[in-house]
């Protein structure tokens, strides 16, 4: 399904805006003029079908690295995780001329009090990878979680061989952490990752006030 593009923020949904932004393709981020070829906005149930086809159009581009849904019964239980904003966002970069999903960004894991952390998750799609798209949508999704979500910390793991994805968090000025062997089975098999990491103060961004959870000492 296409999808008009779009030229505004918007952050806070109601049900019926939400409802109005997957018929419409309204974005969640992504302002005229600072990244004028993509969009990122929620995942909805409307976004099936392409979701669905991009993922088997990528297989080759995803394995060994990642596993996402390829039924609606898989689809269906993956939306779901996103049902409560407050625990993990599902996101999709889309390209703004077309609406076309270009690849998708999840903050997942999110937890608040003297954490303030999240965990990225994200992939790109085979038509339209290798264009820039995702560090674009990147960016954004960095910004939304340190400005708008008011997250400390942002945390990814990636395989050692995944050299694109290393690429990527090393482009947005994430550092290497760490290592954890047998980390996540993937695959049919544990899998080894590297740790990487990047705080809002990394980049520079400090939000008006601290989130409501976060201790005063």
């Amino acid at each position: 399904m296409r999808r008009s593009p779009t030229l505004w923020l918007v952050l806070h949904n109601s049900d019926e805006e939400t409802a109005r932004e997957a018929a419409g393709g309204t974005g969640l981020l992504g302002r005229p003029g600072s990244h004028p070829r993509v969009i990122v906005r929620r995942i909805t149930a409307q976004d099936e079908d392409e979701f669905i086809e991009l993922v088997h159009a990528s297989i080759d581009l995803h394995h060994p690295w990642m596993s996402l849904p390829t039924t609606s019964e898989e689809f269906r239980a993956y939306l779901a995780r996103f049902d409560d904003p407050r625990s993990a966002e599902g996101l999709l970069v889309c390209v703004r001329q077309t609406g076309e999903i270009a690849g998708n960004i999840n903050i997942n894991s999110i937890i608040r009090g003297r954490f303030q952390c999240g965990s990225l998750g994200y992939a790109a799609f085979a038509p339209s990878a290798g264009q820039g798209y995702m560090s674009e949508g990147l960016g954004l999704v960095l910004r939304h979680a340190f400005e708008e979500l008011r997250l400390h910390r942002l945390e990814a793991n990636v395989q050692p061989g995944n050299h694109a994805s290393r690429r990527l968090l090393e482009r947005h000025g994430f550092r290497r952490e760490g290592y954890s062997p047998e980390m996540l089975f993937i695959d049919g098999a544990w899998r080894d990752h590297e740790r990487w990491a990047v705080t809002s103060t990394m980049m520079g961004i400090v939000p008006e006030s601290p989130h409501p959870t976060l201790p005063a000492r």
